[in-house]
């Protein structure tokens, strides 16, 4: 699949000044941005605006990015809307719990926005069915973690 000449990116961060930075790198690079500050302005405004990708952060109130999430797998949007999460939770747990609620990839806060593009880029080059392989296998290397970490010896020095 061709990456659309302006490609819409929902950006839904409730921190202003890390949403207007995302917003700002993505537009100097071709992309038309669109950000909210809360996961209920994102459930609103995505039927209307239809994004080709949304960056997503987890931790807003009252509605998560977990809210987001939940509503896109419920609602399935046509076609399915890829998903970036963006967030600061970095516990393995975390990363796969978003993989399995339906995310394609997971950058852990802070990052240099020149590397989201990036990943931007990537993920909207793909097909659906590449997208699909890259979560599944992005999961399948966080439990392969989680199991390695939980079988750690006791004498053993996991950091």
């Amino acid at each position: 699949m061709d990456v659309p000449t302006k490609a819409r990116i929902l950006v839904v961060e409730d921190e202003k000044a890390i949403q207007q930075v995302l917003c700002f790198f993505l537009n100097h690079n071709g992309f038309e941005t669109l950000g909210v500050s809360s996961g209920e302005e994102a459930i609103h405004v995505i039927p209307e605006f239809n994004p080709h990708l949304m960056l997503l952060d987890l931790v807003m109130h009252p509605v998560s990015g977990w809210d987001v999430l939940n509503w896109l797998r419920l609602n399935r949007p046509t076609p399915p809307l890829p998903v970036i999460v963006l967030s600061a939770l970095v516990h393995l747990k975390e990363q796969m719990h978003g993989f399995e609620e339906g995310a394609v990839d997971y950058i852990t806060k802070p990052t240099q926005p020149s590397a989201i593009v990036e990943r931007v880029r990537t993920i909207l080059a793909m097909s659906a069915e590449q997208r699909s392989m890259l979560q599944h296998k992005r999961l399948d290397e966080q439990r392969k973690i989680l199991t390695r970490l939980n079988a750690a010896q006791p004498d053993e020095f996991v950091y």
